[in-house]
């Protein structure tokens, strides 16, 4: 018996980023924060880079509470979308470049914790998804600016997943 010969590692890599292109690509608020994300294999790590209008309030000066807890949401929503659709990317019967994505997890409730103020400088946070069912899936998000282990907010969120179509069904 033969055995198909393994794609090239460039190709693998292309194929993922290409699909967390069109994923974050899809939502236009991830455009409109600047949030961008850091892929290294299946691991995700958001980034809110810095800028003037987050401030909330310019005497502390401190990031806003409502942009943080929407960066900690987006990373929760795209960690989660991330999570379901890695084995149908990585078995090829998901193609980005079709528009064959799922759709992306509905927000059921989500809580955020500030830990303390999010200082003028860039963010970083990264969900785990502790729960994902057919139906509900629950994630915790943390929140960083210099130091990993100084968190300055966290979210735990609980979201209603979308209904598989037959293409994507395992």
């Amino acid at each position: 018996m033969i055995r198909p010969r393994p794609e090239p590692v460039q190709v693998i890599k292309q194929r993922r980023d290409a699909a967390l292109r069109a994923l974050v690509g899809g939502v236009p608020y991830i455009a409109f924060l600047g949030i961008q994300f850091d892929r290294r294999g299946d691991e995700l790590t958001a980034i809110l880079p810095f800028t003037e209008s987050l401030i909330g309030n310019p005497i502390l000066p401190a990031l806003h509470g409502g942009a943080t807890a929407a960066f900690l949401e987006v990373a929760a929503i795209i960690e989660l979308s991330w999570s379901t659709l890695w084995e149908d990317m990585e078995q090829g019967r998901i193609d980005p470049a079709a528009g064959t994505l799922p759709r992306l997890p509905k927000t059921i409730d989500f809580t955020v914790d500030y830990l303390r103020a999010g200082l003028p400088r860039d963010a970083y946070a990264r969900a785990r998804v502790n729960r994902s069912g057919r139906r509900y899936a629950s994630v915790h998000v943390e929140a960083w600016q210099d130091n990993r282990s100084r968190l300055f907010a966290q979210a735990t969120g609980h979201f209603l997943m979308p209904e598989r179509d037959a293409s994507t069904k395992a």
